[in-house]
């Protein structure tokens, strides 16, 4: 997906990766994270590197994974203003006040962050999200008549 460093594109955004998160067997709740994660990231394309311009150019890119342990590979891309990877990290969440947890909420949800530099300009993120196996908690109970069932996925 391509789209402008403009806030209206960003509903849509949301949308196509909750969609194929859910396609790839991710819960509601998963899929909501993992939305909100990428909203965070695009806000921060948008505020941060390309300073509110409206004109910039943000490149989404979405991979399923299916090795070891399946899961979806995010990359977003943009030729905004270049920052040293090492500077973007969480603001100190002692500090009380709004905004700033962007980079917190992405690091909390995803299982793999990235940010690097692109070669022609702009910066790279790329997040993944692992789909694990159900925990034993979560698993539904045996059937009442003792009988245990096979799961043919």
């Amino acid at each position: 997906m391509e789209m402008f460093s403009q806030p209206k594109f960003l509903a849509a955004a949301r949308a196509l990766v909750g969609s194929v998160a859910q396609r790839l067997g991710f819960n509601e709740i998963q899929c909501g994270q993992i939305s909100l994660a990428v909203d965070e990231a695009l806000c921060n394309v948008i505020t941060h590197g390309y300073d509110r311009r409206c004109d910039g150019r943000i490149w989404i890119k979405l991979w399923p994974l299916i090795a070891d342990m399946p899961g979806l590979k995010i990359v977003i891309e943009d030729l905004a203003q270049q920052v040293d990877p090492a500077t973007i990290r969480p603001r100190d969440l002692k500090k009380v006040r709004p905004g700033g947890l962007g980079v917190h909420i992405i690091r909390e949800i995803m299982d793999e962050v990235r940010y690097e530099r692109r070669s022609g300009g702009g910066m790279r993120l790329t997040m993944i999200k692992r789909l694990r196996p159900v925990q034993a908690a979560e698993s539904p109970a045996p059937p009442a008549s003792g009988h245990s069932e096979l799961n043919h996925e």
